[in-house]
């Protein structure tokens, strides 16, 4: 059995994070003590350190309950478990195209100035003044 803090230690997941999860049931509620100190057993440890990992991950909280869920029914099949993780790698290429067009324009800001002017004149400062520039280069919404 794990104190709290233990799990924590042994996870990486801090104590008031481990109480939201037990509060949103992605683990389960632990047993008490006579002091009313929570205990948790290996397979809170093991499905924290689950959470952690799809964390890690990315994924969100709803995506992860999903999972959790699935995993309490084995006579289902994994494509659930498919179509999230595609889901979450759909979105994670979204982000590096973003990011990916940010470095661009951050790049072309750099190169466009010497440094060496007056703020007046500085090419950083009036690229990013032009808010309707921003919004055509990379399509954010400011």
């Amino acid at each position: 059995m794990f104190s709290i803090g233990e799990l924590s230690r042994r996870t990486g997941v801090k104590v008031p994070t481990i109480r939201y999860y037990e509060e949103m049931g992605l683990i389960a509620a632990a047993g008490r003590t006579s002091g009313n100190q929570r205990r948790y057993g290996r397979d809170e440890l093991e499905q924290l350190g689950f959470i952690r990992h799809a964390r890690d991950l990315g994924f969100p909280l709803g995506a992860i309950s999903s999972l959790i869920e699935l995993q309490r029914h084995p006579d289902r099949t994994c494509q659930e478990a498919s179509d999230i993780a595609q889901a979450q790698l759909d979105d994670v290429r979204h982000k590096i195209a973003r990011l990916r067009a940010l470095e661009t324009e951050l790049g072309r800001i750099v190169d466009g100035c010497s440094g060496r002017g007056t703020p007046q004149d500085c090419y950083v400062l009036a690229s990013l003044s032009d808010h309707d520039m921003c919004k055509t280069e990379h399509g954010a919404d400011h």
